[in-house]
């Protein structure tokens, strides 16, 4: 029967002609969406006895979650109790180390933590494993990035509570076969029973060449969360932009720190300035440029590369019973790819919020 329309109906939605990323293989079903959330068919033509009021022609794309970028999706704070030298575009006059009380620091340059979801560190200062503990206390995810920590500090701030790699390769130690550093947690055997590590990759062409993409993905594939290291400059197009108190140049998809803006009101030259620099200050490649890439650069099937970015972002937020999937009952934030894996329509709470414009006409 056709759904009654009194005071609570809420429209139940069909997508069809699809294929759908669940249970990391693509199917081709529909998908049905009633009220911000994916319902289950099933229950809906028996219990209920409804059937859908609109239906919707994919036209054959791919429905996927939504995409989750934990280095900008929620508050994720990176710095400033990072290293000096892997600081990256962060300026040095802003660095902080942790003092006596070293959480009490924390709360004194943050303000609030009220929905902070990630928070970079480097494990190597000193109190670094306090901090953890107590963030993690407070259900806030732990990361290690801008570091120069050997594995034993690495590993031993995984034991304190940390979950999470920033950028795996970008602004750490190189690996070593010695001391692999960092990055040896993706095989480290010294971490706590069912503990499981997960790491950010920048996969847009630049930041992380396709042999290393491909180290990782083989030695952890479970872990890896691709992350795009937006700035503001994303979308703006080339020339020169602004990041916090310094200028980037973009240049297609680089961005390279130009000048620190306090020489703008200033006589003489900061001596914090990299001015004509070649140091990275982010990316400005969207997610869909880093899954085509990851994908070309690994090999690895759509459903993985899809699940890079959304499932396992989730997993690692604690967010996978109703975000990075399609499974009965999460919320309904999807994209829509062509068989390319560029997005064509992207959909928050099963409302279309954003299409191509070819398919406005």
């Amino acid at each position: 029967m056709r759904n009654g329309k009194g005071a609570a109906w809420v429209p139940v939605i069909q997508f069809t002609n699809c294929r759908i990323l669940r249970g990391r293989k693509l199917l081709r079903e529909d998908l049905w969406v009633r009220g911000g959330r994916i319902l289950d068919p099933e229950r809906l033509f028996f219990e209920e006895r409804l059937v859908a009021d609109e239906q919707r022609d994919c036209g054959g794309c791919i429905l996927a979650p939504g995409f989750i970028d934990v280095q900008i999706n929620g508050v994720h704070l990176e710095g400033p109790f990072i290293s000096r030298e892997k600081r990256g575009a962060h300026p040095e006059a802003h660095l902080r180390s942790f003092e006596a009380n070293a959480f009490d620091d924390v709360l004194a340059t943050y303000g609030s933590l009220d929905n902070v979801r990630i928070v970079t560190l480097a494990p190597e200062l000193g109190r670094s494993h306090e901090v953890i503990q107590a963030l993690t206390a407070r259900g806030i995810c732990v990361s290690l990035g801008h570091s120069v920590a050997d594995l034993r500090a690495a590993e031993e701030a995984v034991q304190s509570g940390a979950t999470f790699i920033t950028h795996l390769f970008n602004a750490m130690l190189p690996f070593h076969h010695r001391d692999p550093g960092i990055v040896g947690l993706l095989t480290s055997d010294r971490l706590p029973p069912g503990r499981h590590i997960f790491y950010g990759m920048i996969s847009d062409g630049t930041h992380t060449n396709p042999a290393a993409l491909r180290i990782a993905h083989r030695a952890h594939p479970q872990g890896l969360v691709l992350v795009t290291d937006a700035i503001p400059a994303l979308g703006l197009g080339n020339g020169r932009h602004t990041l916090g108190q310094q200028e980037v140049e973009v240049d297609g998809l680089t961005a390279y720190v130009a000048v620190c803006l306090a020489t703008l009101s200033s006589s003489r030259a900061c001596s914090l300035c990299l001015q004509g620099t070649k140091t990275l200050s982010g990316s400005i490649a969207p997610m869909d440029v880093c899954v085509r890439h990851f994908l070309q650069a690994t090999g690895c099937s759509v459903e993985s590369a899809l699940e890079a970015a959304s499932l396992h972002p989730a997993q690692l937020l604690g967010l996978e019973k109703c975000k990075g999937t399609l499974d009965f009952g999460a919320d309904a934030d999807f994209v829509v790819l062509d068989d390319s894996l560029h997005v064509q329509a992207t959909y928050i709470s099963g409302e279309l919020v954003w299409q191509v414009e070819e398919a406005k006409q």
